[in-house]
């Protein structure tokens, strides 16, 4: 089972392959938003990764991070991770203080849409 060490929050073994948004949000605890419930469009998943980088990523999260200027790297867009390594990570997009009435819509178990890998250069 893979690590997932959070900043400010511990570290945590998740299951292999587990979304990172739900691992983030059921087994660390933490309050990170998803307001398009997982589906790579509105990118308030995002979280930065400082250790335990990808190399890949989905063609979904490559469009919307060209379409949105995200250009660093490390962030990336926590519905279209797994969990398939131990990583820290930090949250960028937390429900507290975003003045949402909630962290966002649920989020299916499997990436969605489906997840089409590419590199992440």
């Amino acid at each position: 089972m893979p690590t997932l060490t959070v900043k400010d929050a511990g570290s945590f073994e998740v299951p292999a392959d587990k979304r990172l948004v739900k691992a983030l949000t059921e087994d660390a605890g933490t309050d990170q938003l998803h307001a398009c419930g997982g589906v790579a469009k509105c990118t308030t998943c995002r979280v930065k990764i400082t250790d335990g980088l990808p190399e890949k990523m989905t063609a979904a999260e490559k469009a919307v991070r060209e379409a949105k200027g995200l250009d660093d790297p490390q962030i990336r867009l926590s519905c279209q991770l797994l969990c398939d390594r131990d990583m820290t990570v930090e949250l960028i997009s937390r429900f507290e203080g975003s003045g949402r009435k909630d962290a966002g819509s649920p989020v299916a178990e499997e990436i969605q849409p489906k997840a089409e890998w590419v590199s992440a250069e």
